[in-house]
């Protein structure tokens, strides 16, 4: 995987790019969960404050400081909240990919319950004071540390 033309292409990246708020310990945790069930190494991962993610996300007319939602980059087609998270699990494949059953929950329903966690996910999960610092072996992963 050639990440640096991944960067630097301003239409197209051709992996799945997961946004995450890098100081939430929910939200890392979940990308920990994501990385370790990625057997074929397919998603790269973008924390909401990183240059990669403003960038990005600009020209999608989303501003990620505003936003309290992991969004999934794939195929040039933004996934928000249930959506994003739906569709994670069912490219994770096996078993996860049984999740994607709850599409047939109105999307107003499942992203109610989606707000619910993220508006209350610092005061029950805490969060850290930086973004994570991926291991050298995940560094490749990770858009906003180039």
């Amino acid at each position: 995987m050639d990440a640096e033309r991944l960067v630097t292409n301003s239409e197209v990246v051709e992996s799945p790019v997961i946004f995450f708020d890098g100081v939430c310990n929910l939200c890392n945790s979940a990308v920990n969960f994501v990385i370790d069930r990625d057997t074929d190494r397919q998603f790269l991962f973008a924390s909401l404050q990183s240059d990669f993610a403003h960038d990005k996300l600009a020209r999608y007319e989303v501003n990620p400081s505003l936003l309290q939602s992991i969004l999934l980059l794939k195929n040039g087609h933004l996934y928000h909240k249930s959506d994003a998270a739906l569709e994670v699990a069912s490219l994770l494949g096996g078993p996860w990919r049984l999740l994607s059953v709850f599409k047939i929950v109105p999307k107003f329903i499942r992203d109610f319950f989606y707000d619910w966690i993220a508006k209350n996910r610092y005061r029950w999960f805490g969060r850290q004071e930086t973004c994570r610092v991926p291991t050298p072996d995940l560094k490749e992963r990770f858009l906003d540390s180039y």
